[in-house]
């Protein structure tokens, strides 16, 4: 059974930068696709960044250049580094993945393994 647990959310300043991290278990980390969304009241789930089983990665526009998804695939950890985070990027993060994707993608859509959520939280 495939076990997405997040972690390293928290509260940040604008400007400032979290790590987070989500742990896998449960199939054969590094032939897969990931991805880091997240979920703010009244909205959808918005997709942030995606990573491939090559190691090819895709953001949203509101977060290149900022945020960085990245994979220990010995550890078999998906992480996401926020730096220099604006208030519009609070909310729940959650990470998804999916063993039988081959190519990355922010859409929520193409993930059926989904973690619990870490809420994260940036004040002005």
């Amino acid at each position: 059974q495939v076990q997405l647990v997040e972690s390293g959310g928290g509260s940040v300043q604008a400007g400032g930068s979290l790590r987070l991290s989500c742990a896998a278990s449960g199939y054969t980390y590094g032939t897969f696709c990931a991805g880091w969304f997240r979920q703010t009241p009244g909205k959808g789930r918005e997709g942030v960044a995606a990573i491939g089983s090559f190691g090819r990665t895709t953001y949203a526009e509101s977060v290149k250049g900022r945020f960085t998804i990245s994979s220990d695939n010995a550890k078999k950890i998906l992480y996401l580094q926020m730096d220099n985070l604006k208030p519009e990027d609070s909310g729940v993060y959650y990470c998804a993945a999916d063993p039988s994707r081959r190519s990355p993608t922010t859409d929520p859509d193409g993930y059926n393994y989904w973690g619990q959520g870490t809420q994260v939280t940036v004040s002005s």
